[in-house]
């Protein structure tokens, strides 16, 4: 379904202007019906000059006073010449001044708890680039020491239901392909609540990478050699037999 450029302040103008229910409104605009209650109530779109539809040929009067005397009337949208043909732009999701320092932060979080996100799926997401998003894997980012993995939702750069649905599609396509899953890629297969609540990972230092396989233990021949032995009394004072020569020797130098 189309909707009105502008669509809220659009709503705005209806609001002000109309006595339209706000689900009609809602429905015009492509908005939720307590979102209009909220510009109703002055919560929501503060600040927002409102946008007359008639005027720049999006509605007509006559679909206003049919909308307003009949509550479940629908309201159809004016077609517009300029317009045909025109579809929404693909590419990097826009995201505010404010938020993109947050980026490699959210870009970290899905790295680490959704591996089998692609680099096209997190840019989609956070609204970033592809060699930023490599960066951050080969952790060769310049401010890499001071990212804290944060969830991209908390952060205000995605939806719940978007972050859902693109891990839905990534586990979808790696089972299509044949590829099984570890046991530690099945558990990052968490929600965000839950994997909030998860534990960061012990890293290894860099210092002794490549060691992990080493031990403290000796090998099997120590093992043998700390064995007890038996001993008797034969091999305990079995003492080292003296020549003659030698008590000769001893008597001489107790003479002198």
């Amino acid at each position: 379904m189309a909707y009105p450029i502008m669509a809220k302040a659009t709503a705005v103008w209806l609001v002000d202007n109309t006595t339209l229910s706000f689900k009609q409104i809602a429905d015009f605009c492509g908005l939720h019906e307590l979102e209009v209650q909220g510009i109703a109530d002055g919560e929501v779109a503060a600040g927002i000059k409102g946008f007359d539809p008639i005027a720049n040929s999006q509605l007509d009067q006559e679909e206003i006073d049919r909308g307003e005397k009949d509550v479940a009337y629908k309201l159809k949208l004016k077609h517009n010449p300029a317009a045909a043909g025109e579809e929404k732009r693909r590419g990097p999701r826009y995201t505010p001044l404010s938020k993109r320092q947050d980026r490699p932060a959210a870009i970290l979080w899905l790295v680490k708890f959704h591996p089998e996100l692609t680099d096209a799926q997190i840019s989609k997401l956070v609204g970033t680039t592809k060699p930023t998003i490599q960066t951050i894997r080969e952790r060769t980012h310049w401010n890499i020491n001071n990212i804290q993995p944060i969830d991209p939702v908390a952060l205000g750069l995605c939806k719940q239901v978007e972050l859902d649905e693109a891990v839905r599609k990534a586990a979808a396509k790696k089972s299509k392909e044949g590829a099984l899953m570890s046991d530690e890629e099945r558990r990052r297969l968490v929600s965000t609540e839950q994997s909030l609540g998860m534990e960061s990972e012990p890293k290894i230092p860099s210092s002794i990478s490549g060691l992990e396989t080493f031990t403290l233990g000796g090998s099997d021949d120590d093992e043998e050699e700390k064995k007890p032995r038996h001993v008797d009394a034969d091999t305990l004072f079995n003492l080292p037999e003296s020549s003659d020569d030698d008590e000769d020797d001893d008597e001489d130098e107790n003479g002198r």
